[in-house]
C-alpha cells in the first residue's frame, strides 16, 4: 500500500514552527516526514534555513510513531562522511527506530559555504559513492581506516551504535546514480515521477526497495492566492536538476527564473483546494512506480491549514485512491 509523508522545509520555517507541524503531521495521520537539510533557501522569499539535525532531534522527541529522513543530505563538502554517520547514528537512537538517511550529491547553494570551490558532477558522484561506502562501514561497526580518492578517515568508529541498522537512502536523476544507488542503497529517492530513473535502480539491484518521490503541492482555499505564493516561493523549481546543482545563491534562482510565469507554476504545481488535481498529481508517482509520496506544502505559515485539510480530506481521498 501507498505511504504518504509530510515535508519539513527548512527552506520555509523556522526550527520551532517545523517541529510544531511535522507534531500536527504526525496527529493527522501522514506515514513519514522528510527533512531538506540546506544552508541557504532558493529564493530569498522562503526565509530560513535552520540546521536539520537540530530539527530532526526535536521532532524525534515530539513524536512517537511518524517516521523521518533526510531528503536529502550531502555527505561530502559541508559535512564529512564521518561525521553523517555519526548524527545517524544518533537520530535512530533519539528517534526509537524511526529514522531513515537520505544521501544525495548536494547543490552549489549549499555546499559553497565551505570554500574550495564545487567539483565537476561526475565527481560529485565519485565523492558520494566513496562516502557512502564510508558511512555503511561505520555503521558495520569497529574501527575504520579510510584512505581513498577524495577521503581519509582515520581509526573511526561509532561508539553509539542503533540495534536496528539506519536505512539509506539515495537520490537518483540519471543512470549512472540510479547505478549507485542499487549497489549500495536500501531505498531509492527521487524529485520526478519518472518510471525511468526506478527501472534503472532495479537494473542494479534496486529491485524489492522501496522507492521514494516527493511533490510540491500548494493548498489555499484561494487557488489564486495559491498560484501567486507557489510562483513566489517554488519557481526555483522550474529550472531542472541540472541548473538548480550548480548555482550559487538565492539571487542566482531569482535571476535565473524571471522568465517564469505565475501559470507556468499553476500547471506545474497543484493549487487551490481541488481534491482531484492533487489525486492526479499523486497518482503521476504511483504510477511510475514509486510506493512512497511525500508532500511539499509551499509556504511556510500555509502549513497547520494544509495539514488540518489533509487529514480531514485529502489524505482519505489518496488512501481511497
Amino acid at each position: 500500500m501507498v505511504q504518504f509523508g509530510y515535508t519539513m522545509m527548512t527552506e520555509q520555517a523556522g526550527p520551532r514552527a517545523l517541529v510544531d507541524d511535522v507534531v500536527a503531521a504526525e496527529q493527522a495521520g501522514f506515514d513519514f516526514s522528510v527533512t531538506s537539510d540546506h544552508y541557504f533557501p532558493w529564493l530569498a522569499s522562503q526565509g530560513h534555513a535552520p540546521y536539520a539535525w537540530s530539527v530532526l532531534g526535536a521532532a524525534a522527541q515530539a513524536t512517537s510513531v511518524i517516521r523521518l529522513m533526510t531528503y536529502v543530505t550531502c555527505p561530502t563538502t559541508r559535512y564529512h562522511p564521518a561525521v553523517v554517520a555519526q548524527k545517524a547514528a544518533t537520530m535512530q537512537l533519539l528517534s526509537d527506530d524511526r529514522f531513515r538517511l537520505g544521501l544525495g550529491s548536494g547543490e552549489n547553494l549549499n555546499e559553497h559555504v565551505v570554500g574550495g570551490g564545487w567539483p565537476a558532477a561526475h565527481v560529485r558522484l565519485e565523492m558520494l559513492e566513496e562516502a557512502v561506502e564510508i558511512i555503511k562501514a561505520l555503521f558495520d561497526g569497529g574501527y575504520v581506516n579510510h584512505h581513498g580518492t577524495h577521503f581519509d578517515v582515520e581509526n573511526a568508529r561509532l561508539w553509539d551504535l542503533p540495534d536496528v541498522r539506519v536505512p539509506l537512502g539515495i537520490a537518483v536523476s540519471g543512470e549512472r546514480s540510479c547505478a549507485v544507488a542499487g549497489r549500495l542503497a536500501d531505498l531509492v529517492i527521487a524529485t520526478e515521477p519518472k518510471s525511468e530513473l526506478l527501472s534503472g535502480f532495479d537494473r542494479h539491484g534496486g529491485g524489492g526497495k522501496p522507492r521514494v518521490g516527493q511533490l510540491p503541492v500548494c493548498f489555499d482555499r484561494d487557488r489564486d492566492a495559491a498560484v501567486e505564493r507557489a510562483h513566489d516561493q517554488f519557481r526555483w523549481s522550474a529550472g531542472g536538476w541540472k541548473v538548480n546543482s550548480e548555482l550559487p545563491g538565492p539571487s542566482a534562482f531569482a535571476q535565473a527564473t524571471t522568465h517564469v510565469r505565475p501559470e507556468d507554476m499553476a500547471k506545474a504545481v497543484p493549487c487551490g483546494d481541488d481534491i482531484e488535481e492533487f489525486v492526479e498529481a499523486v497518482r503521476a508517482y504511483t504510477d511510475a512506480g514509486f510506493d512512497e509520496v511525500a508532500l511539499v506544502q509551499i509556504g511556510g505559515r500555509h502549513q497547520q491549514p494544509f495539514i488540518r485539510w489533509a487529514r480531514e480530506e485529502l489524505l482519505p481521498a489518496l488512501r481511497a485512491m
